[in-house]
């Protein structure tokens, strides 16, 4: 790759741009306001080439466009690059120059709202592909951190800068918009769940189009489009509308949402209300990681062999001693579960419950460094498990988790990431991995605990939920 793809790569990753295609426009947004193109000011805070609303002017005869562009729609960018384009491309649609520059323009909207909008004759419908540029990744590059700014006072404890741009449309009262967003705003737990509870206070999800293939060129980035309206009266009540999934292999899936506020308006929250309802009174309890700190603090004699989570070379994990007590080497040696918390994208690869010995060939799985949940994860049980009842945990786990994963078309998870995987790539969060834990009924008798482990074997959910329920009552 040439210097100059270099530097464009990195102007994107760095202003979070993700420029929108003209066909997306088209097939997508076009068929919600094609009956209303005259009602309202068609605007783009974060217009980019201007894709998302130029197109509009190809419903009018040439000799109208002037005066329809003129009084309807107004386009901004942060950058003069994208500004110059913009202009250029309003020219390309028989507008001139100088009419479109006096409606497209330089400016940060992140910032503040152009308070000059809302005195227009016409209502505002926004149409935008903002910025999304997560928070974790500003604060550790030096390129991005001059967003912070943005995350201060009113905007503190939001996760993305597309939650920036929202939350200002709901501030300044803006009724109708349409969104390109990641698809995490449905699916995302911690990055999201603050935002969602604060916007869809006021507004309503009209609908929903969710793509699980790659859209923009430049971006791994699973995104939808959401159509949006401001409530009459703010309320938390449970949010319901159709969403459809666009797939791999051209599958489209029409599904009904139903988002409920007790579990931060999160889709898929069948899979909370399933840990909710049949966690044990003294369920496991679960500690991730054998970290650095906890092999000095006991240091010893014994050896056991590990791999370092932290280094990974040449396709695999680099193998080591630590030398520890015997407290921590029987700790290590009694506790055979790690969890894989990010799909691969092949079969065998998917998130869950694994053996650290089968899978890594060692005792434990160590952390050397910094720790980070999409490593694999050493699992400590407290109080101690049996290594039977340990794998049958792991069978229990990842059946359960399959066949919500199965009915709920996996939405509960995190979306990783766009990949070519034959399926969508998916977080499994360690709260999550937590709660099913804390379903598993690991203090049963003998004959129990034999009848459990048939049931989980045959893979019969709905006689694995009966038996759950039984000995929860």
């Amino acid at each position: 790759m040439d210097s100059t793809e270099n530097d464009k790569k990195r102007f994107r990753r760095q202003y979070g741009i993700h420029l929108t295609s003209k066909d997306l426009f088209k097939e997508f947004i076009f068929p919600f306001i094609k009956d209303k193109l005259n009602e309202y000011l068609w605007v783009d805070l974060f217009a980019g080439e201007g894709n998302l609303i130029l197109p509009i002017l190809k419903e009018f005869y040439q000799e109208q466009r002037i005066k329809f562009f003129s009084e309807h729609i107004f386009l901004f960018d942060i950058h003069q690059e994208m500004i110059n384009k913009c202009i250029d491309n309003a020219i390309s649609y028989g507008i001139p120059e100088n009419v479109a520059k006096n409606n497209i323009k330089v400016r940060d909207n992140l910032h503040n709202f152009p308070e000059s909008l809302k005195k227009k004759k016409y209502p505002i419908y926004h149409i935008t592909n903002p910025p999304y540029l997560y928070l974790g990744y500003i604060t550790k590059h030096i390129e991005t951190k001059e967003y912070l700014k943005y995350f201060q006072e009113k905007n503190e404890g939001y996760q993305d800068l597309y939650q920036i741009a929202m939350m200002s449309d709901l501030r300044n009262d803006i009724q109708n918009l349409i969104y390109i967003i990641p698809s995490n705003f449905l699916f995302g737990s911690s990055v999201s769940n603050q935002f969602r509870m604060d916007f869809l206070k006021k507004y309503q999800i009209i609908k929903m189009i969710i793509f699980e293939t790659q859209v923009f060129e430049f971006t791994g980035t699973n995104i939808c489009i959401g159509l949006f309206s401001k409530k009459q009266i703010p309320s938390t009540n449970i949010q319901e509308f159709t969403g459809i999934k666009i797939k791999k292999k051209d599958i489209i899936l029409n599904r009904n949402f139903k988002l409920n506020p007790k579990y931060k308006y999160r889709a898929g929250s069948l899979f909370d209300e399933f840990v909710e309802t049949y966690k044990r009174k003294n369920p496991l309890k679960v500690k991730f990681y054998l970290t650095n700190d906890e092999v000095k603090q006991n240091k010893g004699h014994h050896r056991v062999e590990v791999i370092d989570a932290n280094k990974y070379e040449h396709h695999e994990y680099r193998r080591l001693d630590i030398k520890i007590n015997e407290e921590l080497k029987n700790k290590i040696q009694s506790n055979i579960l790690y969890t894989k918390t990010v799909d691969s994208g092949s079969d065998n690869g998917r998130v869950g419950l694994g053996l650290i010995q089968d899978y890594f060939n060692v005792s434990g799985i160590y952390v050397s460094g910094n720790t980070y949940r999409t490593h694999p994860i050493h699992l400590f049980l407290f109080p101690q498990v049996s290594i039977s009842h340990q794998n049958l945990l792991r069978e229990y786990f990842n059946t359960l988790l399959e066949h919500f994963r199965y009915s709920l078309d996996s939405e509960f998870l995190t979306t990783y990431k766009y990949s070519n995987a034959n399926y969508t790539r998916k977080y499994l969060g360690l709260t999550q991995i937590r709660g099913l834990i804390s379903t598993f009924p690991h203090n049963l008798d003998k004959n129990s605990m034999a009848s459990l482990q048939e049931l989980v074997t045959k893979k019969k959910i709905e006689d694995i939920i009966r038996f759950l329920k039984r000995f929860n009552s």
